[in-house]
């Protein structure tokens, strides 16, 4: 587990991290109080992960093709 704020961490980064975290805990070889702080990064690492898959989703669905299946531009995300 590293010390990197997860707010850096890319997609790849943190959940890579999250399943080490999650690897861990499932051992059930870890102290009560490292699993309490293993499962507080997890968390973090979790929401991370979701608001960076979120904003590519948003972005992918920002894309609009043309005719012959070309991206030709963005569109205002609806909802």
């Amino acid at each position: 587990m590293s010390d990197k704020p997860v707010t850096e961490m890319s997609f790849e980064v943190a959940m890579a991290e999250l399943e080490a975290v999650v690897s861990k805990l499932e051992s059930s070889q870890v102290a009560l109080d490292d699993s309490i702080k293993l499962y507080e990064r997890g968390a973090d690492l979790k929401k991370h992960c979701e608001e960076k898959l979120k904003a590519a989703e948003e972005k992918v669905a920002q894309i609009t093709l043309s005719p012959d299946g070309k991206p030709e531009g963005l569109k205002p995300v609806e909802g």
